[in-house]
C-alpha cells in the first residue's frame, strides 16, 4: 500500500466535494484503495438516527461501532487527531482530506468560481475553470481529472 495523503480547500459550494469524488473514482478504477477524511468545522454533520439502537448508545455517551456484513462504522465522543484516524484506517493507497487546512498535508484548493486569495498562501496548487490566472501557482482545469490527478500522485505526501 502507497499510503499517501493530499488536501483539498476551498471556500463553501466551491465543488471540493465535487472534485474529490471524480478523484476517488478515478483512483479506485485505476485500482487503488481510498479514503476520505471530510472535516466538519461547523460539527452540523449527521451521522446516527434517532430511534436506533447506535444512537441511543451514543446519546448514552458511548464509543459506538456498529458492524455490520458490508460495513464498519465508528462513532467517537470525542475529537481525534488525524495521525489517530490514519492508524485505525490500516492499509489504503491514497488519503484525500476535505478541509483541515492546518494539516501539513500538500493541498489543492478548488475555485469553480472567482479565486479567493486568502487560501492561496496554504495552497501548493489551484483547480478552477480560469484558463489565466495573475498568480504564481499551479493552475490545474477542473474538468480535467487525470492531470489533477497525475499531480496528486506526484506531489501526495506519505503517511
Amino acid at each position: 500500500m502507497k499510503r499517501l495523503a493530499i488536501a483539498f480547500s476551498g471556500p463553501s459550494n466551491s465543488g471540493k466535494t465535487t472534485l474529490i469524488l471524480k478523484v476517488a473514482k478515478k483512483f479506485i478504477d485505476d485500482g487503488l484503495k481510498v479514503v476520505v477524511v471530510k472535516h466538519d468545522p461547523g460539527d452540523k454533520a449527521k451521522f446516527d438516527v434517532e430511534g436506533k439502537d447506535s444512537f441511543k448508545f451514543s446519546q448514552a455517551g458511548a464509543d459506538v461501532v456498529v458492524m455490520s456484513p458490508t460495513r464498519t462504522t465508528y462513532f467517537s465522543q470525542s475529537s481525534q487527531e488525524i495521525g489517530e484516524v490514519i492508524r485505525m484506517i490500516g492499509e489504503f493507497d491514497m488519503l484525500l482530506v476535505e478541509g483541515l487546512k492546518t494539516l501539513p498535508l500538500p493541498r489543492l484548493s478548488v475555485f469553480k468560481g472567482e479565486i479567493d486569495e486568502s487560501y492561496l498562501s496554504f495552497s501548493d496548487a489551484i483547480a478552477t475553470y480560469k484558463e489565466q490566472i495573475p498568480y504564481e501557482i499551479t493552475n490545474l482545469n477542473l474538468d480535467d481529472i487525470d492531470a489533477i490527478c497525475a499531480w496528486i500522485i506526484k506531489n501526495a505526501k506519505a503517511v
